[in-house]
């Protein structure tokens, strides 16, 4: 037979080595997504904090006047302090429940199957949802959490407690600690469902008791996911603005206004988006330092990264 009539060889690849491209090509539409879409905006928005800009007008350069007046301003201190309050009680508490009800559905309880979807409900509740149910069940005089036990112990007169200055904030904090204490049970049970079982074995053998396994083995085995679930949801706990724009507005007064909420209402009512986009960078810087000392310290002491 001649060589005309034989079939071409190509080269072939060798098996499991990709061309050097493919991982590139994998990421980038996820990278063009968020440059578009954060990055982009985001220097804007530095830009912006930088220049004299209200009612949609851009004006000249300020430099870091709109930074000055913003620092100056009582106000921002007050929705920091109002910040920090918020996420100092909401967090941890999520945090201890989330874990002491992922440790509880660890175990052999009746009917999980059917309380695993049902813990999930909160969570997947639109924001707007969660804001209008807690108004009616809080609502003055006839809602029912109102009625039955708010009024009988005094805390609150005939308006709602979202209406009260001392007790507002803490009514968001309970509302936050409902929606968002599930997920954080589901995410620390399915990271206890991903444990080794060995080294509990191991540790029955050698007699240790529940308490110590607790402390020796699942926290710090656990300690990557406690870490990253922790960090996710300070920082969303943090810029929260959904729920309370719709149960109190950032009131009474300034009672409940968070960083979001002011931003928002520099920008759409008093339309002074210099200094809104000076408040967004100066929550970003603090946040980035945040970070980047909590990596270090988690990744140093608690060995989670």
């Amino acid at each position: 037979m001649s060589d005309a009539v034989l079939p071409a060889v190509t080269k072939a690849r060798p098996v499991g080595k990709e061309p050097t491209w493919y991982p590139y090509a994998l990421m980038a539409p996820s990278m063009i997504t968020l440059t578009v879409v954060a990055l982009f905006p985001f220097l804007f928005a530095v830009f912006i904090s930088f220049h004299e800009m209200k009612f949609g007008k851009l004006g000249d350069f300020a430099g870091f006047e709109n930074y000055i007046a913003l620092l100056s301003d009582t106000r921002f201190w007050d929705v920091l302090g109002v910040a920090v309050v918020f996420v100092g009680i909401a967090v941890p508490i999520e945090f201890m429940l989330g874990l002491s009800g992922a440790l509880l559905l660890n175990r052999p309880i009746w009917g999980k199957s059917i309380l695993i979807p049902l813990l999930l409900i909160p969570t997947m509740m639109a924001p707007i949802v969660v804001g209008l149910l807690w108004k009616i069940m809080l609502a003055g005089s006839w809602g029912l959490l109102s009625y039955n036990i708010i009024e009988p112990l005094g805390l609150s007169g005939e308006t709602s407690i979202f209406a009260s200055p001392d007790y507002a904030l803490f009514a968001l904090i309970f509302v936050d600690i409902w929606q968002w204490t599930p997920f954080m049970m589901l995410a620390f049970f399915a990271g206890l469902q991903a444990l080794p079982v060995n080294p509990y074995r191991a540790a029955a053998v050698d007699g240790a008791n529940p308490v110590q396994i607790f402390f020796k083995l699942t926290l710090p085995m656990m300690a990557p996911l406690l870490v990253v679930i922790g960090l996710l949801r300070l920082i969303d706990a943090f810029k929260v603005f959904d729920s309370i724009f719709i149960l109190t507005g950032g009131g009474p007064g300034t009672a409940t206004e968070m960083p979001s909420v002011l931003a928002y209402k520099m920008t759409f009512e008093f339309w002074n988006i210099g200094e809104a986009s000076a408040l967004a960078v100066i929550v970003w810087v603090i946040f980035f330092i945040f970070c980047n000392v909590f990596y270090q310290v988690a990744k140093k002491k608690l060995n989670a990264f």
